[in-house]
């Protein structure tokens, strides 16, 4: 039988704020949630944090006919970012390819309104980014997370997940500055397993979160925190060396 680590997605941020506390209190932090299921866990880091909570809009690129498995991901205004073995094994085309891509990009525009409905996206140059999911399989929606973040030249970029397969976890620390997972279990066949509740989280428990985050840190604002960050969104190297010794790594 296997053991239940999370109790759900809001005690698993829990867990990954206390890996995370060197970015508290700093004016240059933003956490991005890959959504749906990283809602949840972002909203958690980013209330320990006292730091601002936003979306990553990526999406999976299903296999035809099982769509659970992720032949690739896509997110907003980039390319596939493809699973080549997955690819090769079912003998996907590029036809299909595009047709799953341009479907996923309606989806990603019709949550850009229902979640951001009078918001720009968020600045990312010169910040740390910290992007957030409820775990990874294959790691393709995090990977184009990632690339897509990347594009914006943040100055620190941290990958957060309370669980992850092993392998898939070696290839996300090589693409990110940092990662923290918290559990990375062997033989690992999906992130669900690993949550004693692990309910399907919907658009309006998205709205609702990220609306109560836009409001704690409003009240943050209001109250005049002292932010220990440069207050710029630059980060000094001294300043990324001193939070990884405090992180643990998968």
């Amino acid at each position: 039988m296997i053991e239940k680590r999370f109790k759900n997605r809001i005690h698993a941020g829990k867990l990954l704020a206390k890996e995370l506390s060197a970015y508290g209190q700093r004016s240059d932090v933003l956490v991005l949630a890959l959504p749906r299921g990283g809602v949840p866990v972002a909203f958690a880091i980013a209330n320990s944090l006292d730091a601002p909570l936003d979306v990553m809009l990526v999406r999976k690129l299903g296999v035809p006919g099982n769509e659970e498995l992720a032949m690739g991901a896509i997110a907003c205004g980039g390319k596939p970012v493809m699973t080549s073995d997955v690819v090769q094994m079912y003998g996907i085309t590029a036809d299909v390819i595009d047709a799953a891509a341009a479907r996923e990009l309606r989806e990603i525009e019709r949550r850009e309104r229902v979640y951001r409905p009078d918001a720009a996206p968020p600045e990312l140059r010169g910040r740390v980014v910290i992007l957030v999911d409820d775990g990874v399989a294959t790691g393709a929606t995090m990977l184009a997370a990632v690339q897509a973040a990347r594009s914006d030249a943040p100055a620190h970029l941290v990958v957060a997940i309370p669980v992850g397969a092993a392998e898939t976890c070696d290839m996300l620390r090589r693409e990110a500055d940092e990662l923290v997972c918290l559990s990375t279990p062997h033989p690992f066949f999906a992130v669900g397993q690993w949550y004693a509740d692990f309910t399907q989280t919907s658009d309006e428990e998205v709205v609702k979160l990220l609306r109560e985050a836009r409001q704690h840190e409003r009240e943050l604002r209001k109250h005049g925190r002292s932010d220990s960050g440069s207050g710029n969104g630059s980060v000094s190297a001294e300043g990324q060396a001193d939070a990884s010794q405090q992180r643990s790594k998968a």
